[in-house]
């Protein structure tokens, strides 16, 4: 009896060590992203949920400040990145093309740096 106990509590202590390694592949980012409305919080926030891995964007109008929870084994915060200045958004590694820029809607043009 005494066996199985130990047992049944070794199994517990290997898979709760499982859980916890998979946890720890999601890693937390704060990252800047230029913009100005809630509009541009839409597009940013769907930008960043389009790159497989992401799990979870917040993006804030008043700080610019983007919160990012995503997971390391799946996607780079480069990745991320790239895929917002595709719409039109800068960032301190990407930088929106002139034409993607163009294509915001007026209220949504930032000055650029």
């Amino acid at each position: 009896m005494k066996n199985l106990a130990l047992l049944i509590l070794l199994s517990c202590f290997g898979v709760s060590a499982q859980v916890q390694e998979k946890m720890n592949k999601n890693a937390k980012y704060q990252i800047e992203v230029n913009g100005n409305c809630e509009q541009c919080k839409k597009r940013i926030e769907k930008a960043a949920f389009s790159v497989p891995g992401v799990k979870s964007a917040v993006w804030n109008v008043e700080t610019h400040q983007m919160n990012l929870i995503l997971n390391e084994e799946k996607v780079s915060i480069s990745d991320v990145k790239k895929s917002i200045a595709k719409v039109g958004h800068d960032t301190d590694e990407a930088k929106a093309t002139k034409e993607d820029y163009d294509n915001l809607h007026g209220c949504c043009k930032y000055e650029r740096k």
